[in-house]
């Protein structure tokens, strides 16, 4: 029996031993359990607080932050392009306007497909709109040129049959629109167009140039794609740009403009008022006929700027919607460079119209005096070398008087070798030669001045950079290095028959104001006056009132109820050898003699001083003098060249006006309006077919 007890105990105490264990484990594990329950706990109770926090941020902190970008993602800020400003002449004629026009526009990032896809669409597109070559050209370019995002035009100046027929099946083209959009038209085509420049797209060069402007700046340009290019356009851009305005618009979900829900509109660019007359300027033009050259004519008391010619001119309009590639090779690679702006940036030698103005320098220098009389023979010889006069023809005895009226080349020879090309230099800069002019265009040339300093500057071997003494001689006639701008001419000639007055000439009068209609005067500050002796002064004058009556230009200005004053010039193009004598008719059109004259009017009181050049027109008294008569009797009698004088000046067959003379006033302006315009609202109205356009503010 004691063995079975002892087994039963011991079993016993196994069971014991095996539930304290159990619950040990068990106390164990809850507390295990405890632990993990509390860690889970307090990243419940964290995440919570991150919740917490970040909502408080969203909903607290970054409130108005958040609310507005809600409020963006809903609506849009739309910039609204303003009205370019106009141009208009000095009696409200308008040179530069403003008409509006369906355009059909791809935006490429929104074509399926992308870039390779684009070709096929404007397959389709052109069933429903006429897209002719010129335009798919166009159109590549701006792709090539333009980021993907932005809306590109395909055809402009849709007609309302076409955007009909396109409507109808726009739901087939997602990235394609008809928006209407304003164009600038240059209502007389190539008239005036030197100086009025052009618009046109802004490229990406500046683009680049545009992102170093002020936030200012930068913010006013928003949606503009236009910008000028050249001539006024360009040099007031400022003025004439306006300030963009904008349009807050709820959008859908697509991005698509749903309703409008505020705008500030934007403030036309202000318009411009010039000095010039366009119907002289038109004029001008047409008595150049196809010939090169250019023209300037200003005002002596104040540097307004009467006309501005040159010639060939090109139509503006052609530049607005991006050039297509004929007319661009056609106007770059024609000989007779149309696109050069003669009047600004053409340089030529002065010929004879440089001797008044050499004359003045011997009187102010006292190098040589009026009455000094010099011998004539028709040549005048330096070393070995043999200074001819024109044909060879000697005048005999001349002093400066008789110098300038008769064009002695021997007199002036032997005044450039007495005075020097240092003292020439020197008395003949403050006159504007060699020197900017201050006019308000870009791009104007300097010219050349010669002096001893100036060459060492632009040559760079040492034999080049020295000064010869045979070099000054033809100085004195105009040759040599001398090479100066027609603007430059004429402010000389203005300054010289003014007494010494040097105002910087001006192309713009006024700028108005688009809403208070107030006009601001524009004008820069004038020069320090020459100090030229009065007796100089009316020496000079009667020789060249004496060129009018018995001089070169005496044929010219045979009859004329005013007096007036001018000067001849004759300017080698290409150099002849000394023992060749100019033979027009053997030399390539090209490589014939310029025609210059340099004029002022009338002789008591000048109120038009000007310089012409036509160039290889031969003499100055065939070509160039006729179109000074013209211009001034537009100006003092207020009279236009009937059209038999007209088409004789074309030719270079005119010497005074024959026929009857018309009425200035009756001149009526060939108008040139734009294919597809539609009238703008506001300041930038379009011109009207029937005659020119005069603008309304005063």
């Amino acid at each position: 029996m004691p063995a079975p007890l002892s087994s039963l105990a011991w079993l016993n105490f196994r069971r014991r031993a095996q539930r304290q264990a159990e619950l040990r484990n068990l106390e164990r594990e809850l507390t295990r359990f405890h632990g993990r329950l509390l860690v889970a706990a307090v990243f419940v109770v964290l995440g919570f607080a991150l919740l917490a926090a970040r909502l408080a941020q969203l909903q607290i902190v970054r409130h108005e932050e958040l609310a507005a970008q809600a409020e963006s993602n809903r609506t849009a800020v739309v910039p609204i392009v303003p009205n370019r400003g106009l141009i208009v002449d000095r009696h409200g004629v308008v040179l530069a306007t403003n008409y509006s026009a369906y355009t059909l526009e791809v935006t490429p990032a929104r074509i399926e497909g992308g870039a390779a896809a684009v070709d096929a669409l404007v397959d389709s597109l052109a069933q429903w709109v006429d897209i002719q070559p010129r335009d798919r050209r166009r159109f590549k370019r701006l792709l090539e040129d333009s980021k993907s995002f932005e809306s590109l035009p395909l055809r402009t100046r849709l007609t309302d049959e076409e955007v009909a027929r396109f409507m109808a099946q726009r739901f087939r083209y997602p990235g394609v629109e008809v928006k209407a959009r304003l164009f600038r038209h240059y209502p007389l085509g190539e008239v005036g167009s030197h100086l009025l420049g052009y618009i046109g797209r802004i490229n990406q060069a500046e683009k680049r140039a545009m992102e170093a402007w002020d936030d200012e700046r930068q913010g006013n340009y928003k949606g503009t794609e236009y910008i000028g290019k050249l001539g006024l356009e360009q040099s007031y851009e400022e003025e004439l740009h306006g300030h963009t305005g904008v349009e807050q618009v709820e959008t859908s979900a697509g991005g698509r403009a749903v309703r409008r829900l505020a705008s500030h509109p934007p403030t036309p660019g202000n318009q411009l008022w010039l000095s010039v007359d366009i119907r002289l300027q038109a004029l001008v033009e047409e008595l150049f006929g196809d010939r090169r050259g250019a023209l300037v004519a200003l005002d002596p008391r104040n540097g307004e700027v009467l006309a501005f010619v040159s010639k060939p001119t090109f139509d503006p309009n052609l530049f607005v919607e991006g050039i297509d590639v004929e007319s661009w090779r056609e106007l770059n690679e024609s000989i007779d460079k149309p696109l050069l702006n003669r009047a600004l940036r053409g340089t030529y030698p002065p010929g004879s119209t440089f001797k008044p103005f050499l004359a003045m320098a011997a009187l102010q220098s006292g190098k040589r005096d009026a009455n000094t009389v010099i011998h004539d023979g028709g040549v005048f010889q330096f070393g070995n070398h043999t200074f001819r006069s024109h044909g060879d023809h000697g005048l005999g005895a001349v002093d400066m008087t008789r110098s300038i009226v008769k064009s002695s080349n021997v007199y002036y020879y032997s005044l450039a070798n007495e005075m020097g090309v240092d003292l020439m230099h020197e008395l003949l800069s403050p006159f504007g030669f060699g020197q900017k002019s201050g006019i308000d265009l870009e791009g104007e040339l300097t010219g050349v001045l010669p002096s001893t300093e100036w060459k060492r500057r632009y040559y760079r071997r040492p034999e080049q950079q020295r000064w010869y003494a045979g070099e000054t001689i033809s100085l004195g006639i105009g040759q040599g290095y001398n090479n100066f701008t027609m603007l430059q001419l004429a402010r000389a000639t203005a300054t010289l028959v003014s007494g010494g007055l040097r105002p910087a000439p001006r192309l713009v009068r006024e700028v108005e104001d688009v809403l208070t209609r107030e006009k601001q005067g524009v004008a820069a500050e004038p020069q320090e006056p020459l100090a030229l002796a009065p007796a100089h002064v009316e020496l000079i004058k009667r020789a060249l009132f004496g060129v009018t009556q018995e001089g070169t230009s005496t044929r010219v200005f045979a009859g004329a109820p005013y007096r007036s004053m001018g000067k001849t010039g004759t300017a080698q193009a290409v150099g002849i050898r000394q023992n060749e004598k100019y033979n027009a008719a053997k030399l390539e059109e090209h490589q014939r003699d310029h025609s210059l004259y340099i004029a002022a009017a009338p002789l008591e009181a000048p109120t038009v001083a000007l310089a012409v050049v036509v160039e290889n027109a031969g003499f100055g008294a065939e070509a160039a003098a006729p179109i000074a008569r013209r211009v001034f009797d537009y100006l003092l009698l207020g009279q236009v060249p009937s059209a038999e004088d007209i088409a004789l000046t074309r030719q270079g067959r005119s010497a005074a006006p024959v026929g009857v003379p018309r009425r200035a006033a009756d001149m009526v302006l060939a108008q040139r309006p734009a294919a597809g315009m539609r009238a703008s609202t506001g300041p930038a109205a379009p011109a009207s077919a029937a005659g020119p356009q005069l603008a309304s503010a005063r």
